[in-house]
C-alpha cells in the first residue's frame, strides 16, 4: 500500500506577516529509504520565531527555505524504516524533520531522545533548542553574576521564560517584560521572576525605573524595537545586552527599527552581542545535564503550548507574533 506524505511547502516569500497563502499543502507518495537514509514518522514540531527569517531570501546564519521546498522545522519523531547504521527502527530522534507527516533522508545533525526519560515535547522546549538557546545566551554570552539585575523581554515565551529562570538559579534579581496581566502573573507566580512589567498595560520607562531602581546589568532581548530602546536607557556600567531575537521586527514591511539609544553602550562601556545557538553544539551535553538536573529538582519549570493538526501550521505559527502562546509553542502532528 502506498503511503501519502502530507507536506507543507513554502509557496511564496511573505511581505510582512505570513498567511495561509504563504504555504501550500500537498500529498506525495513515500519511497523506501536509500542507503544512508531513514524514514521518520513525525510526532511533534517546534514552532519558532526563527521560521519567519528562514522564509526570506536573504543572507543569514542558515540558508533560506527555497520556494517549493518543505517548510523547515525542528521536531521529534520515530524511525519506521532505516538504512543507516546509527539509527534503528523504533528509535526516537530529534532533528530538522520539516512540516510534514514523514521525514525521508539522511539524518544530518539528528540525535536520539528517550521518551521514557522525559515527555517528547520537552525535547523541543527546555531539553531542546529552546533550552540550549536560553542556557548559552544567558550564561555564555550574558555571564550573569549573583546579585545582578537581569531583564528579559518576551519573558513569557519559550526562550525568555527559561532564560529568566536560569538567571534566578544563578542568584540574580530577574525582571520579565511581557504583554498582558495573565502573562505577567505566570512569570511571578509560576516561573519565580522577582517582578514583571506589562508593556501593553503600563508605561514601560516608568515601570523599568520602578523595578530596576539600581539599573540593569544584563538584558536578554527577544523582542528588539521600542523595548530594546527603553532598556538601553537603564544600563549600568559594564552591562551586557544579549541579542537573541527581535520578534517585533520580523514582519516589518519597512526597514528594521534600530536602537536610537545605542550611545548608552558607549557611555556605560557596555556590550551588545548577538548569539546563535548552533555556535555551541559541542557544549550541548553540558547544558542538557544542567537543564535535566534543574527540571528534576524543581528549580526549572517548562511550559508547552501544544496545538494539534499539521493543517493548522500557518495559524499556529502566527500565534507567535500575536502573543497568543504561553511558553513553548509545539505542533502535534499525529
Amino acid at each position: 500500500m502506498t503511503i501519502l506524505n502530507r507536506q507543507c511547502l513554502l509557496a511564496q516569500r511573505p511581505i510582512g506577516a505570513p498567511t495561509r497563502d504563504t504555504f501550500r499543502f500537498v500529498e506525495t507518495p513515500l519511497d523506501e529509504p536509500a542507503p544512508g537514509q531513514i524514514l521518520v514518522r513525525v510526532r511533534y514540531l517546534s514552532i519558532d520565531p526563527a521560521m519567519r527569517g528562514w522564509m526570506n531570501d536573504a543572507r543569514s546564519y542558515i540558508p533560506p527555505v527555497g520556494l517549493g521546498e518543505v517548510m523547515r522545522a525542528l521536531g521529534v519523531g520515530q524511525v519506521v524504516a532505516s538504512q543507516h547504521p546509527d539509527h534503528a527502527v523504533g528509535d526516537w530522534v530529534n532533528g530538522a524533520l520539516g512540516v510534514q507527516d514523514y521525514f525521508l533522508g539522511e539524518p544530518r545533525g539528528f540525535y536520539k531522545v528517550d521518551p521514557g526519560q522525559a515527555p517528547l515535547p520537552l525535547y523541543l522546549s527546555a531539553l531542546g533548542m529552546t533550552g540550549m538557546t536560553a542556557y548559552f545566551g544567558l550564561l555564555a554570552v550574558g555571564a550573569p553574576q549573583a546579585g545582578e539585575t537581569v531583564v528579559v523581554s518576551g519573558a513569557a515565551g519559550a526562550v525568555g521564560s527559561v532564560a529568566g529562570q536560569i538567571a534566578r538559579i544563578k542568584g540574580c534579581r530577574v525582571v520579565g517584560i511581557a504583554g498582558g496581566a495573565d502573562k505577567c502573573r505566570l512569570l511571578t507566580e509560576d516561573f519565580g521572576f522577582d517582578a514583571a512589567i506589562d508593556y501593553k498595560g503600563e508605561d514601560l520607562h516608568a515601570a523599568l525605573r520602578r523595578e530596576c531602581p539600581k539599573g540593569v546589568d544584563l538584558y536578554f532581548d527577544n523582542v528588539g524595537g521600542d523595548i530594546l530602546d527603553a532598556v538601553l536607557t537603564r544600563l549600568n556600567f559594564k552591562a551586557r545586552v544579549v541579542l537573541c531575537g527581535a520578534i517585533s521586527q520580523y514582519n516589518n514591511k519597512e526597514a528594521v527599527k534600530g536602537p536610537s539609544n545605542y550611545l548608552s553602550l558607549l557611555v556605560n562601556r557596555a556590550r551588545m552581542e548577538g548569539m546563535v545557538v548552533t555556535d555551541y553544539v559541542s557544549r550541548y551535553p553540558e547544558a542538557m545535564r544542567d537543564m535535566a538536573g534543574w527540571l528534576q529538582s524543581g528549580q526549572l519549570k517548562s511550559r508547552e503550548d501544544i496545538v494539534e493538526g499539521l493543517e493548522t501550521f500557518p495559524e499556529t505559527l502566527m500565534k507567535l507574533f500575536t502573543g497568543g502562546n504561553l511558553g513553548k509553542l509545539v505542533l502535534k502532528v499525529s
